[in-house]
């Protein structure tokens, strides 16, 4: 069958002949129509403990043997994974999809929806409240500005670096403002302008000093809620920025497949109900290396390809 391959630890993927999975007990063979590609699949694929040659992972919609339309997660079976024409998914991890739904809505109320779900609801927004999405302007970010105003802020904010990407956000109507990070000491001041009297809550998707600023520009009792370290593992917190405030790291993921499950049909619902839209970026099977150096260069899209 043809596949995208990780040939070994920081390669591209290269198109190529790979070997068909096997009927295994607890799993089931899938016959993938599309296929999405996300962050976690760029770090996934290059992580301790993966052996090469391996499938690009990520999240698709397909058939199974018997006919019926599923989604499943970035949880295939090694080395078989969704960017390939057949692949085979652990029994649990293998969704029903509804008819009115398609393939890029369950594919994104999947991994990214659920990354902004879970911490939001954590949060316990207060209506009226304002919440900044901090790294907005990527899939999860456009999501998560959605169902902040869905579960009843009062002013969403977006911050980020690309200027044309946070402009497309107020285009839309997602995002009441934004503030474009330059990464320099005008970041603090330029949250701060846009908070008023301070945000309530902080969706944070980045990490690093990007967090650290934004702190200063949050109220007492503000909750910021930290679920990504694109700009850095390690911070040197001042704590007097962190006094009457709440800090938590939230990981969205690591929940039993029927947990999972639940929210993801949930969030199917909040989609079709509230008109959740996301920006996409399909790419031809063929040039999966081309979306893979897209998602790495950090894309303001959902990027995606038909597989058949």
């Amino acid at each position: 069958m043809k596949a995208a391959v990780i040939t070994e630890r920081g390669a591209l993927p290269i198109m190529q002949d790979f070997p068909e999975p096997a009927p295994r007990e607890g799993a089931v063979l899938i016959d993938v129509d599309t296929a999405g590609l996300g962050g976690w699949d760029v770090l996934g694929a290059y992580r301790l403990g993966v052996e090469y040659p391996c499938v690009i992972r990520g999240e698709g919609v397909g058939r199974t043997e018997d006919g019926q339309r599923v989604y499943f997660g970035e949880r295939s079976v090694l080395p078989f994974g969704a960017w390939a024409e057949r692949t085979l998914v652990p029994v649990e991890e293998v969704w029903p999809v509804p008819d009115h739904i398609d393939d890029r809505t369950a594919i994104t109320m999947g991994i990214a929806a659920t990354g902004a779900l879970v911490p939001l609801e954590v949060a316990n927004i207060q209506p009226g409240e304002s919440v900044l999405i901090l790294g907005g302007t990527g899939t999860l970010g456009q999501i998560a500005l959605q169902l902040a105003r869905y579960l009843g802020a009062g002013k969403v904010v977006a911050a980020g670096r690309s200027e044309e990407a946070l402009a497309r956000l107020k285009e839309r109507g997602i995002a009441d403002a934004t503030v474009r990070l330059k990464g320099d000491d005008s970041d603090v001041a330029a949250l701060k302008k846009e908070a008023g009297d301070g945000f309530d809550v902080v969706l944070d998707l980045v990490c690093g000093q990007p967090m650290l600023n934004a702190l200063q520009a949050t109220r007492w009792g503000a909750r910021i809620m930290t679920i990504g370290t694109g700009a850095g593992r390690q911070v040197n917190l001042d704590i007097a920025n962190l006094l009457f405030r709440t800090l938590s790291c939230i990981g969205t993921g690591q929940r039993p497949p029927a947990d999972r499950r639940k929210i993801w049909e949930r969030l199917l619902n909040i989609a079709t109900e509230q008109n959740i839209s996301v920006d996409y970026a399909e790419f031809p099977f063929d040039d999966t290396p081309t979306a893979w150096t897209s998602q790495v260069s950090g894309p303001h899209a959902k990027i995606y390809a038909r597989i058949s």
